[in-house]
Parts: structure tokens; C-alpha cells; sequence
């Protein structure tokens, strides 16, 4: 559902259960209330999970996303559901933060978007992953994900 008041969401506002996978979750949207303007929004997650395809050990993420809307904005609420959703998901680093992307990019159809998935290392290494679908709209100010190099992260 679209529209500027959040009618016809399925997610906000009350109960609604965590999707099994990231497949089954839906991302809700609606319109842009400032269509006319060009800013950026942030979602940052640092506590995402997901679970290596291999040995079934959880891994973990601070995730940023930076778009900036088009048409559409991102209802939050679906946002958190849909990342949740990868709690008991099998999939590398590098599938997650893309597979992220571009869902988002698909659902928003923003003038740009870009993700940083900070994962924490397993084996010694951390794996940090970034994407973006394209070059920023000219003249807008971009902020840093504020995430340093692995240093322990804290």
C-alpha cells in the first residue's frame, strides 16, 4: 500500500509477527510527504544477525543505510522485521548487505541509495561490505557512516 498517512500498513501500529525468512518479509512504503526535496534518510542497525550458510554460528553486523527518497519512504517498523528476518537465515556477509540493497532499492526506487554492512570478524577477519546504486545527487551532502575500520568496535 501507498500513501502519505500510513493507511493500509500492515505493520504499524499493532502486533505483527517476525517473518520466518527474508523472502517472506514485505516492506512497506509509502509516499514521500517532501517528493520536491532531496535529503537523506538513515537507517543504522547495529545489532543485525544473521547465520554463516556453512557452519550455522551466528554472525553479526552494524548495518547503515543512507537513500535518498524518491517517490517513496521506507515505513520503519517492516524495515526492522525484514532485517530481523535474517536472524535464522544462512547467508555470507557479502549476500546479506547486497541482497539488503538491492531489495531496498526495488521496494523505494530511491534517486540513490547506499549500505554499509561492518561485520564482525569470525576467523580472525572482519568483512566489511559496502554498496551504493550509483553516484549521489549532485550538491547533497552525504554524511560518513560513522562506523571506524575494525579497531574491537566498541
Amino acid at each position: 500500500m501507498v500513501n502519505t498517512k500510513g493507511e493500509g500498513l500492515t505493520q504499524l501500529g499493532g502486533a505483527s509477527a517476525i517473518p520466518a525468512s527474508p523472502d517472506e518479509a514485505e516492506l512497506e512504503r509509502v509516499e514521500n510527504p517532501h517528493g520536491d526535496a532531496d535529503y537523506v534518510a538513515r537507517f543504522t542497525c547495529p545489532e543485525f544477525t544473521s547465520l554463516c550458510p556453512v557452519t550455522g554460528q551466528p554472525d553479526f553486523a552494524h548495518l547503515v543505510i543512507d537513500y535518498v527518497p524518491g517517490a517513496y519512504i521506507l515505513e520503519s517498523k517492516s524495515l526492522k522485521h525484514y532485517l530481523h528476518s535474517f536472524r535464522n537465515h544462512g547467508a555470507f556477509h557479502e549476500d546479506c548487505t547486497v541482497a539488503i540493497a538491492k531489495r531496498l532499492a526495488e521496494t523505494l526506487k530511491p534517486k540513490w541509495l547506499r549500505i554499509a554492512g561492518f561485520w564482525y570478524p569470525r576467523g580472525g577477519i572482519p568483512i566489511d561490505v559496502f554498496y551504493q546504486t550509483g553516484a549521489a545527487p549532485e550538491g547533497l551532502f552525504i554524511p560518513d557512516p560513522g562506523v571506524s575500520p575494525y579497531r574491537g568496535r566498541g
